[in-house]
């Protein structure tokens, strides 16, 4: 479509100011407008080149961050596809497996009415997930493992869920910490930067290494408190020699 906003009408439809897009030209952020008969027109690329500065800017970047964005922006934007991969890829995921009903009540020893019950409640944790009719897909069957584990030990099939779920709530919370760490210490000033390009390598080397080590450092905390808890447990079980 030809340019045939003159600069007052693009403040109109962008919602920004003629001053404010006057100014974006003599950064270089706006691309020069279409001349005739000594008068500038814009078009919709325009509108869209200054609505995409807005919202940037209520990302938090700042003009010369988003300048280097906009010169860059196919590299910028595989290299964002890439992080988005990197972030939710599982570092070490397991590949999923699939059971019967009947294959699960087997495995913890529940009857045909107990297993719905049981079922039902795992698919609300994530342990399970409905694949068919009478089907279901383990997405993590090392978890899976330990609740039959758990079970063939003594503790009830209800009981083991209960903690799992448990578990579940608080390292919601922990992952949530970790990232938000991130965010603040890493991510935030590597976007008010304008994510320069020599300093990607440095944030997918961060964010690679973000899982294993809050994994470590919660498996380090935690060996701690579930022996003191032992310890503490057992010593109030066990009547004194």
């Amino acid at each position: 479509m030809p340019a045939t906003l003159t600069i007052e009408q693009l403040a109109a439809q962008s919602g920004m100011s003629v001053r404010n897009i006057r100014a974006h030209q003599a950064r270089g952020l706006l691309s020069p407008p279409d001349v005739r008969r000594r008068v500038g027109y814009y078009g919709d690329e325009h509108v869209a080149q200054l609505r995409l500065i807005r919202e940037l800017q209520e990302d938090g970047f700042n003009l010369a961050g988003i300048k280097r964005l906009l010169a860059d922006q196919q590299g910028t934007e595989e290299r964002l596809a890439r992080f988005r991969r990197s972030l939710t890829r599982p570092a070490d995921a397991e590949r999923a497996e699939t059971f019967t009903a009947a294959q699960l009540g087997q495995r913890f020893r529940v009857g045909s009415d107990e297993a719905l019950r049981v079922l039902a409640r795992a698919e609300r944790l994530g342990i399970l997930v409905r694949a068919g009719e009478d089907s279901y897909r383990a997405p993590s069957p090392s978890l899976l493992a330990v609740a039959e584990e758990v079970v063939a030990r003594g503790v009830s099939l209800d009981g083991a869920l209960a903690v799992f779920e448990e578990i579940d709530q608080h390292c919601d919370a922990v992952s949530g910490s970790f990232v938000k760490l991130f965010l603040r210490e890493v991510w935030g000033p590597f976007q008010r930067a304008g994510l320069p390009v020599e300093r990607w390598p440095e944030i997918d080397a961060s964010i690679d290494r973000l899982r294993p080590l809050a994994t470590a450092a919660l498996l380090a905390i935690f060996s701690q408190r579930m022996s003191a808890q032992i310890e503490a447990a057992f010593g109030r079980a066990t009547p004194p020699f």
